[in-house]
């Protein structure tokens, strides 16, 4: 594996891997002896062999020598039921996710009031209030993030400039404070 992941990069292969580095490959696969179909298959399992050596274990003494470890991804944050108010930042949507489905399965309009949040039921209806403005907006949670850390809620576009956030600004402190949360069962069916 270690000869193919060398190839993949462009490096020539260890000593002791037969000799067969980067230019003795290439000049095999170029040859006549083999179709393209099978020049082909042999370059595939050489990427695959590549991504298989990316995939070990993070606690690999291989893995961590080349200083490619990563963290696991977080927990993902439990739906919260309480009603209790939430201060943090709110950020604007993406126009690259109007009209793609939401969490609950509706496609998002830019022009609605609909917010995204982490922990808040889906359903629930929510003010909004921009801490720097006092403006505030009531919105309905129909989707699932921001997945950045320490944000609370991502606001529609339409929402986000009721409440005074500039696009350009794209994140203000603000407070959101549920006004009707649907019961826990609802939220568990979806």
């Amino acid at each position: 594996m270690k000869a193919r992941a060398a190839v993949v990069r462009g490096e020539s292969a260890p000593p002791d891997s037969g000799g067969a580095g980067r230019q003795e490959t290439v000049k095999l696969m170029r040859g006549r002896a083999f179709s393209s179909s099978t020049r082909l298959l042999l370059f595939g399992a050489l990427v695959a062999g590549a991504l298989a050596a990316r995939a070990a274990p993070a606690g690999d003494p291989a893995r961590r020598a080349a200083g490619t470890t990563r963290e696991a991804p977080a927990a993902p944050a439990k739906v919260d039921y309480s009603g209790r108010k939430r201060v943090g930042v709110a950020s604007i949507y993406a126009s690259k996710f109007a009209g793609r489905k939401m969490a609950d399965r509706t496609p998002m309009d830019p022009r609605d009031d609909n917010a995204a949040s982490k922990t808040l039921p889906l359903g629930t209806e929510a003010r909004v209030t921009n801490l720097e403005t006092g403006r505030s907006a009531t919105v309905k949670i129909q989707d699932r993030g921001p997945y950045v850390k320490g944000r609370v809620v991502d606001l529609s576009p339409k929402t986000a400039e009721k409440i005074g956030i500039a696009p350009k600004e794209n994140v203000v402190k603000v407070e959101v404070e549920p006004i009707t949360v649907p019961p826990a069962s609802k939220e568990r069916k979806n």
